[in-house]
Order: C-alpha cells, then structure tokens, then sequence
C-alpha cells in the first residue's frame, strides 16, 4: 500500500471530461508494466505481458484505459493540441568513454495512454486549485512570436495558415504533413518546436486569465503528476494538500511569482546541461567524419549565430560559414568542419 494523491475523473465516450475530484486514498500496486511490452500487446504485435497476466482482470483494464485515453487524446486534438514528433534521444556508451550510437524512444500506444491521462490529469488539477480559489503555478506555452515565420514554412509547402497564431490551424497543417511526406515530418516537427520557444512557469489568480499551453490547447494546465522528480509538482501537490486539509494556500502569491522564475531559470539550465551532453557524445562519435557532408535543418537564426541539426542524426551545431538569409526550418547540405568533445562544439559550413 501506497499513500497517494488521486485525480478522479469521469470519462464519457467523446473524451469530455464530465466531473472530477481530488483526494488522498492508499493505492496497492499489482503489477510494474513496461511500456514497449504493453504497447506490443495493444498493437496485437505481442503477448500479454506475465506480470499483467498473473493480475485478474488488469487485461480489460488496460482495454479501457487505451479506449479511454484515445477519447481523451481525439478531444484535445478537435481543440487543436499539436502532434509533434519529439523522440527522447539517449547516446549509447560502451565502459563510460565509446559512444556506439544514439537510440530513439518514440512514442507508443502505451506511452501515449500514459501521457493522455497525465495531461487531463494536470487539467482537473488546475481547475480544482482555480474553483478553490488558491493561485496556482501553472505550465505554460505562450502563442508563438515567430508565427509568421511558421506561416511562411506552411506557405513554402502549400498551405496557407492565418496571419495570427492559431492552434486548431497548425495542428490541421502538421496532421496532413505527417500523412503526405511522413519522412520529412521530423524535420518540420523540429522547426515548428523551435520556433513556438520554450514553456515557463507562471503564477494563475483565481479569476484572471491563464495565458495557457498553445501547444497542449489547453487553458488550464499545471504540473502535478511528478512530485517524486519535478519540483513544481512538489509545490503543486503541497497546494493540494493545504486545500484537502481546509486551509488556504501555503505560499503568498508573491512567493510563488519567485518560485515561478527560479523553477524556469533551473529547467533552462538542467537542459543546457542534457544539451551539452548530447552534443559531446555526437562530437566523439562524429570525429572521425570530418569532412563530410550532411543534410541538415536549421534550427536557430539569431544574432548570437545560426544552429542546425543533422537530418536523420541527433547532432546539432553551429553553422560557422554560409549563414546568409538562412532561417528556422531551411534545410540544405553541409560540411562538417570541426568538432571539440570537450566543449560540445560541433561546427559546420554550408
């Protein structure tokens, strides 16, 4: 038995939610699933894994959840949730020093039941800190300020895309995309990424309007499923609890404004810190192929200097020659010039 948070919510067929409550209860686990192996049997490409077997009834239990979450995932995409193709890349490392190579975790049908109910999840969440009338740190994703540069890779495609940013819109162009020219949607999924900028943490006042999750087309989201990991959830969690216990908030408004800014300054630097890491291990695996030539994207266009990302390899780096009228989501071939483990610098020229 395990102390828990529980987020309950009912379900109907459309994938609206229909009410929902937030309270503490024991849970007892029966079974550690791993998500390829539930993904395979959902697929009908797979047994039924042992440990879900030895369970009664946890077979149709999964049916459900995967119908459910399917609902849930169609709903948020009627109201123009985008489909990205954002694979988790790991360097493969032989006794600490050889990087071998790169593996990408896509997503799946288990994965994807998961994250479906994490993020309605995050929305019942938020919504039961807002009718209680506690401020709350919210997940958000704000519209894009390069949207006329996405309006522009659409139009290079032959699509057109409103002058102003438009979730439902985009999730239209990227959905036919990914149908029409399926190999090259990892690289308009990159350049559509880049372009919508990063997420931050931000403080919602009950009554006042949440900037929202462009990307998620939601209002109402927060960060609450990962107390054990992420610490906004932690304070997510903390709010709850004060609320269950009858009180108000645990922190003033003003120390959740600090704690908004300090939560996103550590996100960017703990990402910085995975970037660097990737880039290392592609350097040493790339070392021996200067040189060469590449396919590549671009993936960053500022004055601090041009970035592109090989097509087909999870290698980015600067672009040192060549950078003229390049922009995010321009693709074209380069040579890679130089490479420095250490730093993580690969550098290359067009």
């Amino acid at each position: 038995d395990r102390l828990a948070m529980v987020v309950e919510m009912e379900v109907l067929e459309d994938g609206t939610v229909a009410a929902s409550d937030v309270y503490r209860a024991l849970v007892h686990n029966h079974a550690k699933l791993v998500y390829e192996q539930v993904a395979a049997w959902l697929d009908g490409d797979g047994p039924l894994p042992e440990r879900a077997a030895a369970v009664p009834r946890l077979s149709d239990l999964l049916r459900l959840q995967d119908a459910t979450a399917r609902g849930l995932r169609r709903r948020r995409h009627e109201r123009g949730a985008l489909r990205l193709d954002r694979p988790e890349v790991t360097a493969e490392v032989v006794d600490g020093c050889t990087v071998t190579g790169f593996r990408e975790d896509r997503q799946n049908r288990a994965r994807e039941l998961i994250e479906d109910f994490m993020i309605a999840a995050n929305e019942t969440t938020a919504r039961f800190l807002e009718s209680r009338g506690v401020p709350s740190l919210r997940r958000v994703v704000r519209a894009p300020g390069r949207w006329p540069r996405i309006v522009d890779l659409a139009r290079q495609l032959g699509e057109d895309l409103p002058p102003e940013p438009d979730s439902p819109a985009l999730a239209a162009f990227l959905d036919g995309q990914r149908e029409a020219d399926p190999a090259g949607f990892p690289e308009l999924s990159l350049a559509v990424t880049k372009l919508m900028g990063s997420g931050e943490y931000a403080v919602d006042r009950p009554g006042e309007e949440s900037p929202g999750h462009f990307g998620l087309a939601v209002e109402d989201y927060t960060h609450a499923t990962a107390p054990n990991r992420r610490y906004p959830d932690l304070i997510t969690q903390r709010q709850l609890k004060a609320v269950l216990d009858g009180g108000r908030s645990v922190y003033t408004e003003e120390e959740l404004e600090e704690l908004a800014r300090h939560c996103t300054l550590r996100e960017d630097e703990a990402a910085k810190v995975e970037r660097q890491i990737t880039k290392s291990a592609a350097a040493l695996l790339l070392q021996p192929r200067l040189g060469e030539e590449f396919e590549a994207v671009v993936t960053g266009a500022s004055e601090k200097g041009t970035w592109v990302r090989l097509c087909g390899f999870p290698a980015e780096g600067r672009l040192v020659r060549g950078t003229r009228g390049a922009d995010v989501g321009d693709r074209f071939r380069v040579r890679l010039t130089e490479v420095d483990v250490e730093r993580g610098y690969i550098d290359f020229e067009r």
